[in-house]
């Protein structure tokens, strides 16, 4: 038989998941058995945090629409409790963007739903 030589494919495996480790640190970016558990950590980290962030920006509107509401005299709940009789259908974000942007509009929005 003639001889084969081997390694390609896992050579190959190898430095896949080294350069997908690049730049971890203690030995997780340049040996590999180390670089393959870091990667599987850093894997399921990643898909929580992904979640997270979605949580995260929800929260940040719901902040930022708060201190937009306080001065015209309405609070987070009773505003949108009032959005939701009055068939208005923006969203957190929209709403959010338009008080930190637009105040001017925000307040006429308020105002039409305190009537």
């Amino acid at each position: 038989m003639p001889r084969v030589k081997r390694g390609t494919i896992g050579l190959k495996r190898r430095h896949k998941v080294l350069k997908q480790a690049k730049g971890f640190r203690f030995g997780r970016g340049n040996k590999e058995r180390l670089a393959r558990e870091a990667l599987l950590h850093a894997g399921t980290h990643a898909r929580v945090d992904r979640r997270k962030k979605k949580r995260d920006f929800r929260r940040r509107w719901q902040i930022k629409i708060n201190a937009a509401v306080r001065p015209l005299s309405f609070t987070y709940s009773r505003f949108i409790d009032q959005l939701k009789k009055h068939h208005i259908e923006l969203d957190r974000k929209i709403l959010a963007q338009l008080a930190e942007h637009q105040p001017a509009i925000f307040a006429e929005i308020v105002k039409s739903l305190a009537d």
